[in-house]
């Protein structure tokens, strides 16, 4: 059995399904295997938008969702989230990082790292003083990472991972893979549970 959790690190709800994540691994002894995508692509490819666009005209729709985040937090006693600022920030160079550390057998520190910069002590990481700094903070040589961000290999590997992604019927982010079976959006975390328990049976 095979889960996956594609994911940017320019979105919320996957930050939140990131804190969510460990307990359900926990509880079913699944483990997730995280999958860079770009979202922009992701979007690009399907004719999709991200909600703050796509709700922005709609009464009481935006105001809705931001009750949900909240409720979705004080359920799973997420501590520590705060909306970046800056948002949204350009996450290109920041997913082909993650790239390189899914190729290289460091991604796990890697994105607790940038996840931490994005959602908890937000900052403006698509400035490259700003994402330097923030990898030296983590403990990660800043200029290697950014180095080999600009390797054609790791850019052809993150449109490959996006390409895939879509091809299998994501068209945002987060989406899981429980097997071949989609899911998207943190509200259906729990219907992933179960499906890996029904797998695992």
């Amino acid at each position: 059995m095979q889960v996956e959790f594609h994911f940017d690190f320019g979105s919320p709800n996957a930050y939140l399904t990131h804190r969510v994540i460990p307990a359900i691994e926990a509880r079913t002894g699944a483990r997730f295997r995280y999958v860079p995508v770009l979202l922009g692509g992701v979007f690009k490819a399907t004719g999709n938008r991200s909600p703050a666009e796509a709700f922005a005209g709609i009464r009481n729709k935006p105001d809705y969702e931001r009750l949900e985040t909240e409720r979705f937090v004080r359920r799973h006693r997420i501590e520590g989230f705060v909306r970046n600022p800056f948002f949204p920030v350009n996450t290109l160079q920041l997913m082909r990082g993650a790239t390189a550390a899914e190729i290289d057998g460091g991604l796990e520190r890697y994105v607790n790292a940038m996840f931490h910069h994005m959602w908890e002590a937000p900052k403006k990481l698509d400035e490259p003083d700003v994402l330097r700094d923030a990898l030296t903070a983590s403990g990660l040589d800043a200029a290697s990472v950014m180095a080999r961000a600009q390797d054609p290999v790791v850019k052809a590997k993150l449109i490959a991972n996006t390409d895939m992604s879509v091809a299998r019927g994501a068209f945002g982010s987060p989406t899981f893979f429980v097997g071949d079976a989609i899911y998207f959006g943190k509200d259906r975390l729990r219907d992933v549970e179960e499906a890996i328990l029904g797998v695992a049976q």
